[in-house]
């Protein structure tokens, strides 16, 4: 069982084959191939820190579910409502 920790979007991801996970927006469009860049690659045995290429394919992209950012100062008649959905990208690890 061979797993990939790999960076996008300024986070990392531990991944194994045939995953399917949501990461920060990739700008490319749907049943493109992209390949990841792998920080750590291990195979249940042995790690490998030199690194590699991961391939992935992009499955969709959406939204998450909406998040209500609140402002208030009290006794200063200041408030604020925000709201924000983040975008993300659905992809699927082909080969590690």
């Amino acid at each position: 069982m061979s797993f990939a920790v790999i960076t996008t979007g300024g986070k990392q991801f531990s991944v194994e084959k045939d995953e399917v996970l949501r990461v920060p927006s990739i700008d490319s469009k749907e049943g493109s191939k992209i390949q990841l860049d792998a920080l750590v690659i291990g195979d249940g045995k042995k790690t490998s820190l030199d690194g590699g290429k991961v391939s992935a394919t992009i499955v969709g992209h959406g939204r998450s579910d909406k998040i209500i950012v609140f402002k208030k100062k009290r006794r200063k008649q200041y408030k604020r409502t925000y709201g924000h959905r983040q975008g993300y990208t659905e992809i699927k690890i082909d080969k590690i």
